[in-house]
C-alpha cells in the first residue's frame, strides 16, 4: 500500500532500493551509541502535481537535520538527542496524505509532523495530528480558515494570508493612481481561492471595481474563456491565483489571446524559480507577493544566525536562491528545538503549549503564533518580475527596484 513511500534522514542521503529506504541518525548505526531519538514525519508531495513544491520542502528540512545532528541533536531536559526524519510520498493525492499521516504516528512514533505544501493538503494532516495530539507544524498554508479553533496542535509559520492583499492594494494605487479596476481569476483550492476573494474584498474597500471574478476547478488545462471573458472586462489590473503550472499555462494563454493590463499579478508564480524559468521573457512584469526574501536581514537563534547564512549554505546546496517555501520550512524546525527547549520533555501536551508560547526571532524573522496558531502579520515583501530576474518593490528596507507597468 505505501510501496512509494520514502524514508529519508540527516546523515546518509537516499539509499537506494526498496520499497521504503530510510536515513537514520547516525548515532543509530551502533548499538553501542544507540540512543533516543526525536522523530519528525513528512507526508509529502514528492511526485503528482506539487511535487515542485514539495522537493522545496524535502531539500531544507534535510539541511536542517543535517546541521541539528552535527551538532549533537536537540537540547531536551539535561540530555541531546538526535532527529530522525522519516518521510513518505503522498504523490499529490490528499487521501493519501491522510493515510500516511496515520501510518508515521502510527507505525513509525514520529513525536512531530510537519504537514505538506498548500492549505488543503495541511489542514487534512492536521486533522490527523489532532487525533492524536501529535504537534503539527505548518511552514506553508496561509490561509485564515485552516487554523480554526478545532485545531489546537496546529502551528504555521507562514503570516494571514490578509496581509498581503492589503498592502498591495494600496501600493499598487500609489504607484499606478489612475487604477480604477482589477479582474480576479483564481484556482478553487483552500490557498487560491482564498487569495482570491481576498485580493477582491481588499480592492473593493481601497476605492476600485471587481470587473470580473470567477473560480477556475483543479486541473483547469485551458482557460481562454475566463481570459476572453477577462480581455472584454478591460480591467486595469488583473489578479491570477494558483499553483505554479497554472500559471504559467494562464500567462502563455494571455499572450496567445491578447490579453494584458497595466498591472499584472499572479500569485505565488513569481516567488518560484520554477515559474521564471517557464516562462522566460513572457514572465517580465509579473507581479507578486511573498512571505520572505533572501534580501532580508534578519538574525537570530537556530543552526543559520543570520538570512545570510542560510542564504549562503542554500545556494551552496543547491545552486540556486531560496524562495519563500525554503525559508520557512527551514525554520519551523527552529520552532520545534526551542519548545523542546523549554517543555523539558517530549510530553505531547507540554511541547503543545510551549510551541503555543513561541516568541522567537529566526534567520527568517520573527516567529510568534497568535490565538489561532498562525504566525502575527509583519510587512511582507511585494515582487517583480524584471529582465527575468526577481526584484523587490517593498519594503523600503530591502527594495532593490522601482515597479514598472507590464511591457
Amino acid at each position: 500500500m505505501f510501496a512509494h513511500g520514502i524514508l529519508r534522514s540527516a546523515r546518509a542521503g537516499l539509499l537506494a532500493g526498496g520499497v521504503a529506504t530510510g536515513l537514520l541518525a547516525a548515532a543509530l548505526n551502533s548499538p553501542a551509541l544507540a540512543q533516543e531519538t526525536i522523530k519528525i514525519g513528512a507526508p509529502l508531495a514528492l511526485t503528482g502535481g506539487l511535487a515542485d513544491e514539495g522537493h522545496k520542502q524535502d531539500v531544507v528540512w534535510k539541511m536542517w537535520v543535517e546541521k541539528i545532528n552535527a551538532g549533537g541533536g536537540i537540547q531536551v531536559g539535561d540530555k541531546k538527542l538526535k532527529v530522525e526524519l522519516i518521510e513518505y510520498d503522498y504523490q499529490s493525492e490528499g487521501q493519501r496524505a491522510s493515510q500516511l499521516a496515520e501510518k508515521l504516528i502510527n507505525d513509525d512514533k514520529v513525536q512531530f509532523l510537519f504537514s505538506p505544501f498548500g492549505s488543503g493538503h495541511t489542514k487534512i494532516v492536521a486533522g490527523v495530528g489532532e487525533r492524536y495530539q501529535i504537534p503539527t507544524i505548518a511552514c506553508v498554508a496561509s490561509s485564515e480558515s485552516v487554523y480554526d479553533q478545532t485545531l489546537k496542535y496546529l502551528f504555521g509559520t507562514l503570516s494571514p494570508n490578509g496581509g498581503m492583499t492589503t498592502a498591495m492594494v494600496k501600493f499598487f494605487k500609489e504607484k499606478f493612481p489612475e487604477t480604477k479596476s482589477i479582474a480576479v481569476l483564481g484556482r478553487d483550492d483552500v490557498f487560491p481561492k482564498s487569495m482570491a476573494e481576498g485580493i477582491a474584498k481588499a480592492a473593493e474597500a481601497g476605492g476600485l471595481t471587481v470587473a470580473y471574478k470567477e473560480l477556475y476547478p483543479v486541473g483547469t488545462m485551458d482557460h481562454a474563456a475566463a481570459l476572453s471573458s477577462i480581455k472584454a472586462a478591460k480591467p486595469d489590473w488583473i489578479y491570477i491565483t494558483g499553483y505554479t503550472q497554472d500559471l504559467i499555462l494562464a500567462r502563455k494563454q494571455m499572450q496567445d489571446l491578447g490579453v494584458t493590463a497595466q498591472i499584472v499579478t499572479m500569485v505565488t508564480g513569481p516567488s518560484y524559480k520554477e515559474f521564471t524559468d517557464g516562462l522566460g521573457p513572457l514572465a517580465n512584469g509579473i507581479s507578486s507577493s511573498s512571505w520572505w526574501h533572501h534580501l532580508t536581514s534578519y538574525e537570530g537563534q537556530g543552526v543559520w544566525p543570520t538570512t545570510a547564512a542560510f542564504y549562503e549554505d542554500f545556494k551552496a546546496r543547491t545552486k540556486g536562491d531560496p524562495d519563500y517555501v525554503h525559508g520557512s520550512c527551514a525554520a519551523a524546525g527552529e520552532v520545534i528545538v526551542d519548545a523542546l527547549a523549554r517543555a523539558g520533555s517530549l510530553d505531547k501536551a507540554k511541547v503543545r503549549d510551549a510551541i503555543a508560547a513561541t516568541d522567537i526571532q529566526t534567520f527568517y524573522g520573527p516567529i510568534k503564533f497568535g490565538p489561532n496558531g498562525m504566525n502575527l502579520s509583519r510587512e511582507l515583501p511585494i515582487i517583480q518580475v524584471q529582465d527575468q530576474t526577481i526584484k523587490v518593490l517593498a519594503p523600503a528596507e530591502i527594495k532593490n527596484a522601482d515597479m514598472i507597468a507590464m511591457p
